[in-house]
């Protein structure tokens, strides 16, 4: 596949006209990392962004303990960095190679003046953030409102959702890493997960996952139920 069929395959710039993507192919630098390599760091100079076009990348924070926290788990057609494009400043978390992947960059000074003569670059970067947002403010309220269980739960609804409502998921991360995604240890994951088991909500086999029980689920996840001990 050329460059130009790549970029007009991300969501990012599907829609726009050839010419763009055209204009796009011209400013992209094509950039593989291998498993965890790290992509920037809290505090780079936001110079560009990134589409990542395989492989899957983990953006987290580091506490004065060296304690992670990850907040983001992304994978193929989705950017990262982008907010450096628009506010000017420095990477505010890390972005680390889960895996081998490939990315797209875009240098944030070449990206300006393409968004300059074409604004529908913005709408798109803008639809993209806006939904970021949205579940980047119910990450805050899961961990800051609800028990593991309700997090937990929240975050096997979201796995079906994202596989079109399907009964079956599968846990693409260790379990230490959805662990830190919790704000939780992998011994209480584990616990919480065997418990859902028990209690006939999902049935578990190594990292796939059926939902059995999805209502049970759902009120777990609103607060509406609490996990029997």
């Amino acid at each position: 596949m050329t460059t130009i069929k790549q970029i007009a395959s991300i969501p990012l710039f599907e829609g726009l006209p050839t010419r763009y993507h055209e204009d796009l192919a011209m400013i992209v630098a094509d950039r593989a990392y291998t498993r965890g390599q790290r992509i920037f760091s809290e505090g780079d100079e936001g110079t560009g962004f990134y589409v990542i076009l395989s492989g899957r990348v983990k953006i987290f924070k580091l506490s004065p303990e060296r304690k992670e926290q990850i907040l983001h788990i992304f994978g193929p057609g989705e950017p990262i960095g982008e907010v450096s494009v628009f506010a000017g400043q420095r990477f505010p978390a890390n972005a680390e190679a889960l895996e081998g992947c490939r990315t797209f960059f875009f240098p944030r000074a070449a990206f300006v003046e393409l968004i300059k003569r074409n604004p529908s670059l913005a709408m798109n970067m803008l639809a993209i953030l806006s939904r970021r947002l949205r579940r980047f403010t119910e990450l805050v309220e899961d961990l800051s409102l609800k028990e593991v269980p309700g997090r937990l739960a929240a975050y096997l609804l979201y796995l079906s959702e994202r596989h079109k409502g399907s009964h079956d998921v599968v846990l693409d991360i260790a379990k230490g890493q959805l662990a830190s995604l919790l704000g939780t240890i992998p011994e209480t994951l584990s616990r919480i997960l065997a418990k859902m088991t028990r209690h006939g909500l999902i049935a578990l086999n190594g990292p796939h996952i059926r939902i059995v029980d999805r209502e049970g689920l759902e009120g777990l996840a609103q607060g509406e139920k609490r996990l029997p001990p």
